[in-house]
């Protein structure tokens, strides 16, 4: 990791900045040649398979608790599918709040550019990477579960505040947590075929959009007034936590027979699960560190949130 002295400007500690239309040229190609209906790609009339998990049990809010060893194994299979189903509720919220930052970037760039080219590239991704994700939670048969009121006013709010370097960063806390955890799931023989299917596609195109917002943050952490990196750092770090409380719906608990106090208390106590997700966050942390948006209040806050170590 790059270590930025207070005699070290960012824009050396960072390195050269690659060529935005030359980044966007590639991504477009890398979208020419692999992206997916998922309509068309996925059987979705086959079966779900009995006995087969909807989300890889380590993964699991509870797994290693009190609770989670006086579970069934068929309540443990139970709540995987409640929980996928409460990440693809997730998933369907950030990727609508992510749209709209999207087009709030482009509102005043040139049209005919590749960069603006590739970000409605990437906009039509999400459109179907979210009706893919409400088409999983109809078939699993687990309720949707939107986010709080609370969180869901907080993001109004982000969508009409955010700064483009604080867009960008929010982008990449939504999307590389989540990567992570499906990187593990696609392969996992022991998840139903039809969420390993739909992960795939998802982890294939999320690729691009990461590396995207990756190549934008740096150049905006290098470009960006003075008043827009500290405000970028406070924000991060406040979406962080609320992004890590909303990670699971409490209800989920309460909808396959548990206590849900004592299961929130648990997963809060759980090391295993703390663990769970300062490694699902730690590729991102380290990149966020080393453009600069880990310093002060916004290290805090991110320490605050459970997702850096």
């Amino acid at each position: 990791m790059t270590t930025v002295t207070q005699h070290q400007p960012l824009s050396d500690a960072l390195g050269p900045l690659k060529d935005r239309e030359l980044v966007a040229e590639r991504l477009l190609a890398s979208s020419a040649r692999h992206s997916f209906d998922p309509d068309a790609e996925l059987d979705w009339d086959a079966p779900l398979v009995d006995g087969k998990w909807f989300w890889p049990p380590e993964l699991i809010s509870l797994y290693g608790t009190p609770l989670w060893r006086r579970m069934s194994e068929e309540q443990r299979i139970e709540l995987s599918r409640h929980e996928a189903a409460a990440l693809a509720s997730l998933g369907i919220w950030f990727e609508t709040i992510l749209i709209q930052l999207l087009v709030r970037h482009i509102y005043d760039k040139p049209a005919t550019s590749a960069h603006v080219r590739y970000a409605l590239t990437e906009i039509a991704d999400e459109c179907r990477h979210s009706k893919m994700f409400a088409r999983l939670i109809t078939k699993g048969g687990a309720p949707a579960y939107p986010v709080s009121r609370l969180h869901h006013n907080l993001a109004r709010v982000l969508k009409t505040a955010s700064t483009t370097p604080g867009s960008f960063a929010c982008t990449l806390l939504g999307e590389e947590i989540l990567d992570w955890m499906q990187r593990l799931t696609f392969p996992d023989e022991r998840v139903q075929p039809l969420v390993r299917g739909v992960t795939r596609i998802h982890v294939v195109e999320e690729a691009r959009h990461v590396r995207y917002a990756r190549e934008e943050l740096r150049r905006q952490m290098v470009n960006c007034p003075r008043w827009q990196a500290a405000y970028t750092r406070f924000g991060s770090g406040e979406a962080a936590r609320v992004f890590s409380l909303a990670f699971v719906n409490p209800a989920v608990y309460t909808n396959v027979g548990l206590d849900r106090r004592e299961a929130v208390a648990q997963v809060r106590a759980s090391g295993h699960r703390r663990e769970v997700m300062q490694t699902g966050a730690k590729r991102l942390t380290d990149f966020l560190d080393d453009v600069g948006v880990l310093r002060g209040v916004g290290r805090r806050l991110w320490r605050r949130s459970g997702l850096l170590a």
